[in-house]
């Protein structure tokens, strides 16, 4: 998948050695969620330690000088990859606020729909902000609330608040994880020694040795303190509705999502849309990384043989595909090679998890006629997305979603390939949980392909707020 990417990864650990170190672990295993900046929030048991950087976990948080200004023993942690908000070290997380009673540290997984509105009454109110993230509204709320207890009023912040979230906070004493009520947003528990976990996946728990306990519930609280649990579901019940994305590609494929990894959904996809596609082709070809695991169940469903007909380059970062703009023409090709010795003279099933924009997959089709394909045949793991998200994942809007403007014909005639065709929303369905859509209470969020928005989008039908920028520095439209 191009043009889509996952906004932020949480992580937070609690009554722990080393727990910055540990966090920054974490952190690595969910850098695929976030690469614009990282940070790390400690609390010794007298001071909260605060610890930001641009760019990745491995270039900042490896360096023993940086863990030493973050000691204690609770820790919560953030990816950052932006879905509200500029890019600037003011609005990398996690955040920090010193209140009556306590300190709190949040890290926020998501994208609030109803922010600029609350962001509008607050600073009415007299609350200043600093960033231009939708998290600090959160803070704002947590800090005005006239509740006593840190609990009650972080309970007090999330009934005014809405969207897909998930939360790790930290205060004095506890190590704080929220779900949103349908569960858009994911986040697991997890268990280390005698100290208490939470992630985003349960990829992070692994690579610190963390044994995975279950996934917060939607719509649940959970509150670590004295190395006991407690659970607390405040909003009025709701059937879980995580984000499909989720398992089409955002987690990493041996993360554990409704009790299977994501690799095992991605090939169930694969599974099922061969088995609604023609039999031709002589290959089939992923587009890696987003495409392997459902090109193998493709494959293996057609009996036919999985080629690595192309090959990516891990190692193009930011700064050598920015500089000039004879570099940046270079486009696909710094990231992806053909692999002739697998593709010359072949009829090539090519097989991707989503098509959004169709640029970069022109270029790929492209590259392979250039390296003597026969054929070229694109099959999508995921029906057509027509409508952007609002709900924490960083999407073109609808004007610049391919299949939102154009037929399948035209669409196939853009990108350049023989034919090109996608999973049916049905066989999305079926590979994921084995039964037909409810249409009446969907199994996921799907928005993306069917328009149907779980959450009202407060800010983007409010017409009077123009953006965060505006209401930070005091202009609207009012």
């Amino acid at each position: 998948m191009k043009n889509i990417n996952e906004k932020c990864g949480v992580f937070g650990i609690y009554d722990i050695d080393d727990a910055s170190a540990i966090t920054a672990l974490g952190l690595h295993a969910l850098q695929h969620r976030g690469q614009e900046g990282c940070g790390i929030v400690s609390f010794d048991g007298k001071t909260f330690h605060s610890e930001k950087r641009h760019g990745l976990v491995g270039d900042n948080f490896t360096n023993k000088d940086v863990l030493k200004k973050l000691p204690g023993k609770f820790a919560v942690g953030h990816n950052r990859y932006s879905t509200t908000g500029e890019t600037s070290m003011r609005n990398i997380q996690p955040f920090f606020a010193d209140l009556h009673g306590g300190g709190i540290a949040i890290a926020h997984n998501g994208n609030l729909t109803n922010a600029l509105r609350l962001r509008e009454k607050l600073v009415k109110d007299g609350a200043i902000f600093r960033t231009t993230s939708d998290t600090e509204t959160i803070v704002q709320l947590i800090a005005k609330s006239k509740r006593a207890k840190i609990i009650d009023k972080i309970i007090d912040a999330l009934f005014q608040i809405q969207g897909g979230f998930a939360l790790t906070m930290i205060t004095n004493k506890k190590l704080v994880g929220v779900r949103d009520p349908l569960g858009i947003r994911p986040l697991v528990l997890g268990k280390l020694k005698n100290s208490y976990v939470l992630a985003s996946e349960s990829c992070a728990l692994d690579i610190i040795g963390a044994k995975y306990i279950r996934e917060v519930e939607n719509g649940e609280i959970v509150i670590i303190e004295n190395k006991n649990i407690q659970s607390i579901k405040p909003f009025p019940k709701k059937k879980s509705r995580p984000c499909v994305f989720e398992y089409i590609y955002f987690s990493r494929p041996d993360s554990i999502l409704g009790g299977k990894t994501a690799y095992e959904y991605r090939k169930n996809l694969g599974n099922e849309l061969a088995k609604e596609s023609k039999d031709i082709g002589d290959i089939v070809v992923p587009v890696p990384d987003s495409g392997v695991a459902s090109a193998l169940g493709y494959a293996q469903h057609k009996q036919m043989n999985f080629e690595l007909g192309l090959i990516r380059n891990h190692y193009v970062g930011r700064t050598f595909i920015e500089p000039t703009q004879n570099i940046r023409s270079l486009g696909v090709k710094l990231k992806l090679s053909a692999n002739m010795s697998s593709i010359k003279n072949k009829s090539i099933i090519l097989i991707d998890d989503s098509l959004v924009r169709g640029t970069t997959c022109h270029k790929i089709v492209k590259m392979l006629y250039e390296a003597d394909a026969k054929e070229i045949h694109v099959r999508i793991a995921s029906p057509e997305i027509k409508y952007p998200d609002f709900y924490g994942i960083d999407m073109p809007s609808k004007k610049e979603l391919l299949a939102a403007n154009k037929s399948l014909d035209e669409m196939k005639n853009f990108i350049g390939a023989d034919s090109l065709s996608f999973l049916s929303l049905d066989g999305l369905y079926r590979a994921l949980c084995s039964e037909k859509r409810n249409n009446v209470y969907p199994q996921f969020t799907d928005h993306y392909f069917t328009g149907e928005y779980p959450i009202e989008r407060v800010d983007q039908n409010n017409n009077k707020i123009v953006n965060q920028l505006s209401l930070l520095s005091g202009k609207s439209n009012n």
